[in-house]
């Protein structure tokens, strides 16, 4: 299989198509693929879509390389615009999903922005991981947590709390 970098992702909105830059390594040539979002309407499901163009025979080598995060907001992009928002309000919209805020409630939130901030937590913690192999990697790492004085007591797991063990 020929190993293949993504340099740029993009959408065409006449007719659907996502649209990828990549690159051969084994060649050392820049390619130009165009992925048509074949039944694409302003009522389609994204995450839908998302899954037939990955398991596309023809695409899922290329788009394999892709994000799902950055997948999710080009499909929604043109979901928006073909739903007569503008691009510049669709890629603010796009942005503020993207926007990971601690305090937000994601139990409150309707099923298609979970997944989409779900993914963008799985993209970070994989671009964070280390890896047996890594440089950085360790095994069996300890480390102590300064006490400030303070010990929180705790009975639930203490032993012989509860009568019926």
């Amino acid at each position: 299989m020929e190993d293949i970098e993504v340099k740029k992702c993009g959408v065409k909105f006449d007719p659907p198509a996502i649209v990828m830059s990549y690159f051969i390594k084994s060649s050392g040539k820049l390619h130009r693929r165009t992925m048509p979002l074949r039944n694409f309407s302003k009522h389609s499901g994204i995450d839908r879509a998302a899954d037939e163009l990955c398991s596309n025979p023809r695409h899922e080598k290329y788009i394999q390389n892709v994000p799902k995060a950055q997948l999710l907001r080009l499909l929604t992009i043109i979901k928006d615009k073909l739903n007569g928002m503008s691009l510049e309000a669709s890629i603010a919209k796009n942005d503020e999903l993207d926007r990971l805020d601690p305090e937000e409630d994601l139990n409150k939130v309707d099923e298609e922005t979970l997944k989409r901030k779900k993914s963008i937590m799985e993209n970070t913690f994989e671009k964070h991981q280390i890896k047996p192999g890594d440089p950085d990697f360790q095994y069996d790492v300890e480390v102590e947590f300064p006490q400030n004085g303070e010990v929180e007591t705790c009975d639930w797991d203490s032993e012989g709390s509860d009568p019926d063990f």
